[in-house]
């Protein structure tokens, strides 16, 4: 894994001709990923193609986050496996909702969205996930980068479309304060008393893991 690679991170914003954009007609000869004729009332066009370009980036973050924490959920191991297992799956589902309401105000500005694997590989700015089975404390602290990389996309994302979108702006600000909510959950657990993360520093998923297991075996030799 090239962890120089900035992981799940929203995609820099692009311009109007975006590559879903550009597609057109596909060659299939009865589909097309053109951008429609028409948009929201009283919204512009390069406002709308500013929207769907902005939440083109953020529905492939979001599904690749769903991805992910199921992921975690099924490879996390340990001492707080059954609390951690069990604390995933309602945010798999929340994030799985916003991936289909992003959708959804894609399509109702003129887009087509694509949530297909092979678009997600190509378009993403990020690696995958770097863990595969490890404890709770190293996939928590991995994951609380996933977070912190994802709500960066998105407020980014509420910056872009506030003057042209209030109803985009609006959506990616609800998804916003439960997608923050979901990393204070993660923190909690690798909080310290003083207010301290045990991955504090870390750049990157593996080195997150890395840096809490050293802390543990550092407490148990000590001991």
């Amino acid at each position: 894994m090239a962890q120089a690679k900035k992981q799940h991170e929203g995609r820099k914003h692009k311009p109007a001709d975006s590559a879903m954009a550009k597609a057109g007609a596909k060659k299939d000869g009865v589909s097309s990923a053109r951008r429609a004729s028409f948009t929201v009332a009283t919204m512009s066009s390069s406002g709308s193609c500013t929207a769907i370009d902005v939440a083109e980036e953020r529905l492939l973050s979001l599904i690749d986050l769903a991805l992910t924490l199921k992921h975690v959920h099924w490879n996390v191991v340990g001492a707080q496996f059954i609390a951690v297992h069990q604390m995933l799956d309602p945010q798999v589902l929340a994030v799985q909702a916003m991936v289909d309401a992003v959708a959804e105000r894609i399509s109702t500005l003129g887009g087509s969205p694509n949530g297909l694997p092979g678009h997600l590989v190509e378009h993403r700015s990020w690696d995958d996930y770097a863990l595969a089975r490890a404890d709770c404390q190293s996939h928590l602290a991995a994951l609380d980068l996933v977070y912190e990389g994802v709500i960066g996309g998105h407020r980014r994302a509420i910056d872009e479309v506030e003057r042209t979108d209030p109803v985009t702006h609006d959506l990616f600000v609800q998804q916003s304060g439960a997608l923050e909510h979901f990393q204070w959950f993660v923190r909690a657990h690798l909080e310290d008393p003083a207010g301290g993360l045990s991955h504090a520093g870390t750049v990157d998923e593996l080195g997150a893991a890395q840096k809490v297991t050293n802390r543990r075996k550092s407490r148990v030799a000590s001991a």
